[in-house]
């Protein structure tokens, strides 16, 4: 199978691509990522000399350049990973997410329509959702109800794709998913951002009580559920993908510290994100079912695993910090109350 996978410089992107050339020796895979701050190509470096892998820098919105590579190059597949995905900077300004997410995807499923695509899978987000009362999961049936700008242009981008479906009966499949985790994961994430900085002995800053709740999930499990997906999932169909991992933010950080060694005196409670989502459930029983997938790997296990990676990655973690993401954490952070007054108050832009 010939894919193009957009986004692929970055953290599932990437782990995706890696999972694929390990396990399907007949695929090939071109990469096409814009390379934002979030995108590095570091994260290929272990298959970038492999011959079935090939890179090309681009932006989804550009329909010119997405248009000839699409009909040019006889893919089988489209596995669209690209998009702005940080909550707290849609907060502080959401056009981005507007543009990429929605008329980025809206561009790429026209032109994948017009060059006879056989199947495209959009990566989505349980955040289209918003939050799960207590003892209830979301199935696919589910209203969307997102609560953040960065959900609600990833509910925008499901409707496009069920819209394209529906229309011109185009085999898209749309897979929702939980929060994931494990190496390469850029370190404005949650449990990166709170791993990097306890290896330092760094202040770790906590939204709020900390007892917003989420399925983590291990990104190589995700990835197995992709790969099943893309395989044998059914056009015109939504998968819930998650691991049955519900812990709250807290008890995360907790867990991260004991294995770190350092003291949870580190935690620091901050202001919480406007509209946080308490908590996250998916039911996954139909990805279970149909596409004899199950995660298997446990949080202790994950967590260490993750833990091992960013111990003996310090200089990836240096490399990406390097670029902007200092200054993004005083702003959000060290000056967090002044930054959300700005937004909050007087609708401007942090």
């Amino acid at each position: 199978m010939k894919l193009l996978v957009t986004g692929g410089a970055g953290f599932i992107g990437s782990s995706f691509i890696r999972y694929i050339l390990a396990r399907q020796p007949e695929d090939s895979i071109l990469n096409l990522d814009k390379l934002t701050y979030s995108g590095n190509l570091q994260t290929l470096r272990d298959v970038e000399n492999d011959e079935r892998y090939s890179f090309v820098r681009g932006d989804i919105c550009d329909r010119r350049k997405v248009q000839g590579i699409v009909s040019d190059g006889g893919f089988d597949a489209i596995v669209h990973f690209a998009a702005e995905t940080h909550v707290d900077r849609s907060i502080l300004d959401g056009s981005a997410f507007v543009k990429t997410n929605v008329l980025g995807t809206q561009c790429l499923l026209d032109c994948a329509r017009e060059a006879g695509i056989r199947r495209f899978v959009l990566v989505s987000t349980d955040e289209v959702y918003g939050s799960a009362p207590s003892g209830e999961k979301f199935s696919e049936e589910s209203p969307l109800a997102p609560n953040s700008p960065y959900a609600a242009s990833k509910a925008g981008a499901d409707l496009l794709a069920r819209a394209h479906f529906r229309t011109f009966r185009f085999p898209v499949i749309i897979t929702r998913c939980t929060n994931n985790y494990g190496p390469y994961q850029y370190p404005e994430k949650f449990i990166p951002l709170m791993l990097t900085r306890a290896l330092k002995g760094e202040s770790i800053p906590v939204y709020g009580d900390g007892m917003q709740v989420r399925d983590w999930i291990w990104v190589k499990d995700h990835c197995a559920g992709l790969d099943a997906v893309l395989r044998k999932g059914r056009e015109g169909e939504i998968y819930n993908l998650g691991a049955g991992n519900e812990w709250s933010n807290l008890e995360i950080v907790r867990r991260i510290l004991r294995l770190v060694g350092k003291p949870e005196s580190l935690l620091t409670f901050v202001q919480d994100r406007p509209g946080h989502d308490r908590r996250y459930a998916l039911d996954t029983e139909k990805a279970n079912r149909e596409l004899s997938w199950r995660p298997q790997t446990t949080l202790e296990d994950g967590l260490k695993q993750t833990v091992e990676w960013y111990s003996a990655n310090s200089g990836w973690v240096r490399h990406v910090v390097a670029r902007g993401y200092r200054a993004y954490y005083r702003r959000h952070y060290d000056r967090r109350e002044a930054t959300l007054a700005k937004v909050l108050d007087q609708g401007g832009k942090a």
